[in-house]
């Protein structure tokens, strides 16, 4: 249903990426009502919470759609500088509903294919987000769960709740789509160890792997999660990571020469841009800038 008045202080349109609200002519973007997860923003930290937790945040169609609605309205939330995903309950994501997939097995090629493409945009969305996103893993993350902390730009740990696998092997099932970001974030060598032996494994040994950044004790692991998160956004030029999480999704995308010849010139336009001048004036003034 849409409102549409031109002379109106308030105008409200249903969309597939959240509610559009014009007040005194300014766009403003806001989440829409999610049955599977929540979102908020605070302090210019946007947080998506996973909230299945009777079915151990599980990922059916429904939440992967909100998913992506979700990160789509962080992405473009001028307010939001940091993103943090999250898990409600004892679990942070126990991968793909297998009563949802049981239902898709019934299901015709064409509708499997859409439904796991749907899967890959979302994890291409938290990996090519334009700001930096941290998983806080408050449990166990294992198959499409273990995709999305591959996704993410840091791992936050729970030292003795969090566990990581792929045991998609062990299903008669394939970690086909979760493996391209696995081999990004540990490599070919390891990521083919893990998946092979369907591992799941305990927060010291997936940092150990490379799946994990930094292991937290469980009582404080948002709290240090945030803390993080807040010292980014203050350290941080917003158009200088936008930038340069481009250029990791570019190179990705492009060959040796291409990649040298686009660095090149990203980096003398970045050299005219308003963030560089100002943080090349606060350090030779000696100033402590903050973004």
């Amino acid at each position: 249903m849409h409102d549409h008045s031109y002379f109106g202080s308030l105008i409200q349109t249903d969309t597939l990426s959240g509610h559009l609200r014009f007040e005194k002519k300014f766009l403003i973007l806001t989440p829409m009502d999610y049955s599977s997860l929540t979102y908020t923003l605070n302090n210019r930290i946007a947080t998506i919470t996973l909230d299945r937790p009777e079915r151990r945040n599980a990922l059916d169609d429904v939440m992967i759609k909100e998913l992506l609605d979700a990160f789509s309205v962080a992405n473009r939330a001028s307010d939001a500088r940091v993103v943090v995903l999250t898990g409600s309950g004892p679990a942070f994501c126990g991968g793909m509903d297998l009563e949802y997939l049981k239902k898709c097995a019934q299901l015709g090629h064409g509708e499997n294919l859409e439904d796991a493409r749907n899967l890959l945009r979302l994890l291409q969305a938290i990996y090519k987000l334009k700001k930096p996103v941290i998983a806080a893993v408050n449990g166990p993350a294992v198959g499409g769960g273990c995709g999305m902390v591959a996704a993410c730009d840091f791992v936050f740990a729970a030292r003795t709740k969090a566990k990581i696998g792929a045991p998609e092997v062990r299903l008669g099932f394939l970690p086909a789509l979760i493996l391209v970001f696995l081999i990004k974030r540990m490599g070919e060598g390891r990521a083919k160890e893990f998946v092979l032996k369907g591992e799941t494994l305990d927060a010291p040994t997936a940092r150990e792997r490379g799946l994990v950044t930094e292991i937290v004790e469980d009582p404080v692991l948002l709290s240090t999660v945030y803390a993080f998160a807040e010292n980014l956004s203050k350290t941080t030029s917003a158009s200088s990571i936008l930038l340069t999480k481009d250029l990791f999704s570019r190179f990705n995308e492009m060959d040796m020469n291409n990649s040298l010849e686009y660095a090149a010139n990203i980096n003398a336009l970045t050299r005219k841009t308003d963030d560089f001048k100002k943080g090349i004036e606060s350090f030779l003034n000696k100033d402590k800038l903050e973004w």
